[in-house]
């Protein structure tokens, strides 16, 4: 079930930043016209259908597509599915990014594949193994998902242990890769979305293209640690006079 809900000028200032933020750690760029009505959206002077008709975006492969699939991120944004933290909460956000911008969105990927796999070198691993078997895909996701189940969907933990663990899940849903294309930008709305059910916000905003590689080329050698330092530096509380007043910094919702 997808809903729509009424945004906040905060909220739809926010949801501009984190579109706009996914496409440039893909080296994506929006279009200044896209930009400029976008800051009208942000004042509430556009509503999201007349920003979605008067940007007018679509693409045929993702080099020339960035404004397609900025909107589509504000979409996102407006008419959130449900948080399943599952394989169909991936598909959900693939198909609402790519839809319409190129073909099989929402689709898991029918080949195995080492495409931006880095090894120890920095070079691009030659293993087609480099992610998990496409063949195995629905069982390594179900997995994923029952053991962030069990961790009670990172709900309930003080900031460092918080940070730790979702490094940890986001290095395994990295490494399971479900699609042939727009996985990093599918994955950080994931993340983004986890951690604010669990009652902390993440922002990209401060993120660089060389920050964000170097961790995941430490992640491919199975060291999380960049993920690590790198979303330290960027969640926040979600409610931050709640954390400040009652648990203190390093403390989360559990207190």
């Amino acid at each position: 079930m997808v809903y729509h809900r009424i945004m906040l000028p905060a909220e739809r200032m926010s949801a501009v930043a984190f579109s706009a933020r996914n496409c440039a750690l893909e080296s994506m760029t929006i279009d200044r016209r896209t930009m400029a009505l976008a800051r009208e959206y942000e004042r509430g002077r556009l509503g999201i259908d007349e920003f979605v008709d008067r940007c007018g975006t679509d693409g045929d492969d993702l080099a020339d597509c960035a404004d397609a699939v900025f909107v589509r991120g504000l979409l996102l944004a407006e008419h959130p599915a449900p948080f399943s933290g599952d394989l169909e909460e991936l598909r959900t956000i693939h198909r609402t990014l790519f839809d319409g911008v190129l073909d099989g969105a929402g689709a898991l990927r029918s080949h195995d594949t080492a495409s931006d796999a880095y090894g120890a070198s920095g070079s691009i691993a030659a293993s087609s193994q480099a992610f998990f078997p496409c063949a195995l895909l629905e069982t390594g996701a179900a997995n994923i998902a029952a053991e962030l189940a069990e961790a009670r969907n990172l709900h309930a933990l003080d900031r460092g242990v918080f940070v730790s663990r979702l490094a940890h899940f986001y290095d395994e849903l990295g490494y399971l890769h479900p699609f042939a294309y727009g996985n990093a930008m599918t994955l950080r709305v994931f993340a983004s979305r986890l951690a604010h059910s669990a009652g902390w916000d993440l922002d990209w905003g401060p993120v660089g293209v060389e920050d964000y590689r170097s961790a995941k080329r430490l992640a491919y050698t199975g060291d999380t640690s960049g993920f690590e330092r790198l979303f330290a530096a960027i969640v926040r509380p979600a409610n931050p006079t709640r954390v400040f007043l009652i648990a203190g910094w390093h403390q989360g919702p559990a207190h």
